[in-house]
């Protein structure tokens, strides 16, 4: 191999090496980070079990009166999620997506026509064997507990 070859071969395995060491430094999550992000979630779940009873208000972030999705990023924010997103379409997009057998107390319930997402709740267990969700439903109604009503549905995560 000449020489000018062997220095550029040599160039780029430097170059791809330098990279995967960057990028397996940042893409490493630590035990501290994962039990830290753990608790985070945990009282974000609180926060929004707190709010129960709180009246509906179309844009309302809190915190005392929310729409759906201001109740998650009021919640999530107090809770430490400093990059949460205001608007459930734009929630949906920052959630990681993941199967409904996977789902968690505290993961996300994204509902849409077929288009966009319109309303998003928190997963909060089952009941009489029908998911259950809090949210803040509509106008008139306040932050409350109920069952999952369409299929038109999927789960995201900020685990």
């Amino acid at each position: 191999m000449p020489a000018i070859i062997r220095a550029r071969h040599f160039g780029v395995l430097s170059l791809m090496l330098v990279v995967t060491l960057v990028v397996t430094t940042f893409a490493t999550t630590t035990p501290a980070d994962a039990a830290s992000r753990e608790r985070r979630l945990k009282n974000a779940v609180e926060i929004v079990v707190n709010q129960k009873g709180d009246p509906y208000e179309y844009g309302a972030t809190g915190p005392r009166r929310f729409d759906c999705s201001g109740l998650f990023y009021y919640s999530f924010r107090k809770a430490g999620f400093s990059n949460v997103p205001r608007t459930s379409d734009q929630q949906a997009r920052f959630a990681d997506r993941i199967k409904r057998s996977q789902m968690k107390r505290g993961d996300l319930m994204f509902f849409h026509d077929g288009g966009d997402v319109y309303h998003v709740g928190m997963f909060a267990g089952w009941k009489n064997g029908k998911r259950q969700l809090i949210h803040a439903p509509s106008s008139g109604k306040k932050v409350h507990r109920s069952a999952v009503w369409t299929d038109s549905w999927f789960p995201g995560t900020l685990r």
